[in-house]
């Protein structure tokens, strides 16, 4: 029985799952809490990592591993391999004036036509231009960049201020497409991006294909790890004319398709999967935590928020609630407000408002749903996956709003399970 362990290394938490190769079955798992905040010291990651593989049983009787995690985070190393500074993660908007400056020097036709991608302040170049404008010192002291996922495994592979190979940075496909200065048509960095961001050149993480593998201290074999997107797809076993609608702390809709999508719009970013494919994906800062919000105004749990929800025909008689509590992503309005609108007498009730809530929510990761058809990615069915899938009234409405057939897989580490799956192809 040949055993191996994925982790998914998550804004808010680090989640270890060992498998049996043979059998597909969790053995074993732990996991740690990260920090909140979205500016994080990595070696919180470390120590988390570290707790939560002890809680998984440790790694001696593991042929092979692989992590997954947060995608954008920006882990600026100097040449002694020493942290710059806290990591900008990607739900931090300081980068948004940085986002548009870069936009308006190369032109939104000429990025997207580069890397797939129109910058927004989630993505890594981004910061890197915010860190070289605001923090010059610090940014002339950068030697490497890497991503949360990156560092990690660089860590884990027994590396560090200890010993600073910075060359053995390592990283996959997926997880490089979000940088913002990594062409997915030829799998090649853009070092031109790199530099008007940071400022001067600087060491990235080597790219390894999806089945390629480096080695731990102990000779252990170690995948490529990948975007946390990306590895649901993986753990979820996403093909071909699915799109997967994640509803999480963010909520994500994103689809495998065989070939890049370029959208000048900036709605769509043009991602690459873990699998050799690609993984156009739409992004939106308020989900399930909008299920939050309305639960505590009503004081009412999950279930019966969803109770009510049912409660009441489609359309919450004219009842809408437009959830840009954190202000959005996408649409890029980084400043909005929520609101609600349709108020009467006769609409103004509880189970209204827990219908659009849940009607609202799901109308923004509907517009990623529309917008990926509008550039011919084909959608046949819908995964939904993530804390808000598990609410009842998610699950029913779903269908009518989303326009596709949906199907709800079990909840699982569908992260951490793609990084094990990583591990299994070069166990």
């Amino acid at each position: 029985m040949a055993l191996v362990m994925g982790v998914d290394s998550s804004t808010q938490s680090c989640k270890v799952v060992v498998v049996d190769t043979a059998s597909g079955a969790i053995v074993r798992e732990g996991r740690a809490r990260h920090p909140e905040g979205t500016s994080v010291d990595p070696d919180a990651w470390w120590a988390a990592l570290q707790e939560a593989i002890a809680a998984a049983g440790g790694l001696d009787d593991v042929a092979a591993w692989s992590i997954g995690g947060q995608q954008h985070g920006m882990v600026a190393l100097d040449a002694e391999g020493r942290v710059v500074r806290d990591a900008l993660l990607w739900n931090d908007t300081r980068s948004a004036g940085a986002a548009a400056d870069l936009v308006a020097e190369f032109g939104a036709d000429d990025l997207v036509a580069r890397t797939g991608l129109v910058p927004v302040a989630s993505f890594t170049i981004t910061k890197l231009r915010w860190l070289r404008d605001h923090e010059p010192e610090n940014a002339a002291r950068v030697a490497a960049v890497a991503l949360p996922h990156d560092w990690l495994t660089w860590r884990l592979r027994g590396f560090g201020p200890e010993r600073p190979e910075l060359g053995e940075l390592v990283t996959d496909r997926s997880d490089a497409s979000g940088t913002g200065y990594w062409r997915p048509a030829d799998d090649a960095y853009d070092r031109e991006l790199l530099v008007a961001a940071l400022g001067h050149d600087a060491i990235l993480p080597r790219v390894l294909g999806p089945r390629e593998s480096v080695t731990d201290a102990e000779g252990r074999r170690v995948a490529p790890g990948a975007g946390d997107n990306a590895g649901a797809a993986l753990g979820v076993g996403a093909r071909v004319g699915d799109v997967v609608v994640s509803i999480g702390t963010s909520g994500t809709v994103f689809a495998i398709s065989e070939e890049p999508v370029r959208d000048p719009s900036g709605t769509i970013a043009g991602f690459a999967d873990a699998d050799g494919h690609f993984l156009p994906i739409v992004v939106t800062l308020n989900a399930a935590r909008v299920l939050d919000a309305i639960g505590r105004l009503l004081g009412v749990d999950h279930a019966e928020l969803s109770r009510l929800a049912l409660a009441v025909p489609a359309g919450a008689d004219g009842l809408t609630l437009v959830p840009y509590f954190e202000g959005e992503r996408t649409p890029n309005l980084p400043d909005a407000t929520a609101s609600l609108t349709g108020m009467t007498l006769a609409s103004t009730t509880r189970e209204n408002l827990a219908r659009a809530a849940v009607e609202g929510m799901l109308r923004g990761l509907g517009a990623g749903l529309d917008a990926l058809r509008a550039q011919g990615v084909p959608i046949e069915r819908a995964l939904l996956i993530g804390g808000g899938a598990q609410s009842e009234a998610v699950r029913r409405i779903a269908p009518d709003v989303l326009g596709v057939p949906v199907e709800v897989p079990e909840p699982g580490e569908y992260v951490a399970l793609g990084a094990a799956r990583q591990a299994a192809w070069v166990a």
